[in-house]
């Protein structure tokens, strides 16, 4: 989407809500907001019985919530988060007018996160890396690395033409696209060369091997999408529910968020 037509969409989505922070009763349907945070990199954690895990280390930076869509304004419940102070100079006057009517800090990224009615949280309130819990699953979503245009063999996996005499500077072409006199065109979603990256992509279920509350560190089990220092998205895994998707010892979890 077009940074600027975000820009502008978040004004005019600018809500009032002032709702102060009340206690709410977790059951199973309640959904909870995610998080922004930046992947670190890989490193390994060695489990208790000496069994050596790949993690991705992701952390949160002044995270807070900046704005609310509420059912009756805009037609769906959802959290708007931002992360990462910013600079006035670096920032549109249009989203400057934005943050000043929320009465919050600049932020450089923004998301939405749907949430159910019980978890809305009033604008200001900080989400920190004891939001989730350790044991508990998690959906990672983010930009996957961009590659530029991609052959076939790269991009789709092909195996190319025969390497035998015969096939003349063409092993790793895609071969034929369409058929003959009909239908005379190349059919749509047809596998050819392109750009290969650069799209998002949800890891789902990555189970929480450790938090650090110190340095706001969210260790996850497995490899996230993206470079280092790149923006990614975390949230409770959808495809599980309560007791699979958090431990037993933990439930109820955190909610709508830690309480400070």
């Amino acid at each position: 989407m077009n940074p600027m037509r975000s820009i502008v969409a978040a004004t005019f989505h600018t809500s009032s809500y002032s709702a102060q922070a009340t206690p709410a009763q977790w059951s199973v349907d309640s959904i909870r907001t995610g998080v922004i945070a930046k992947k670190k990199g890989m490193t390994s954690i060695w489990s208790e019985t000496g069994v050596r895990m790949p993690v991705t280390v992701l952390q949160l930076e002044d995270v807070i919530v900046t704005d609310v869509r509420t059912e009756e304004k805009h037609g769906y419940t959802a959290l708007q988060v931002g992360c990462s102070p910013k600079k006035e100079k670096n920032v549109p006057k249009p989203m400057i007018e934005h943050f000043k009517t929320l009465g919050v800090e600049l932020r450089q990224k923004l998301y939405e996160f749907k949430v159910s009615k019980d978890a809305v949280l009033p604008i200001g309130t900080e989400l920190t890396a004891e939001h989730f819990v350790t044991g508990q699953y998690v959906d990672v979503t983010a930009p996957s690395i961009g590659k530029g245009f991609a052959g076939v063999m790269k991009r789709w996996n092909f195996k190319g033409l025969p390497a035998s005499h015969g096939v003349s500077l063409t092993h790793r072409s895609g071969g034929s696209t369409g058929q003959r006199k009909w239908p005379s065109k190349v059919f749509k979603g047809k596998k050819m060369a392109g750009r290969l990256g650069g799209e998002s992509v949800t890891v789902q279920s990555l189970k929480v091997i450790k938090i650090d509350p110190a340095m706001n560190l969210v260790y996850v089990k497995g490899s996230v999408p993206g470079f280092d220092d790149q923006f990614v998205k975390i949230k409770d895994a959808v495809k599980l529910r309560g007791d699979k998707l958090f431990p037993k010892e933990s439930i109820p979890p955190p909610f709508p968020t830690i309480s400070k």
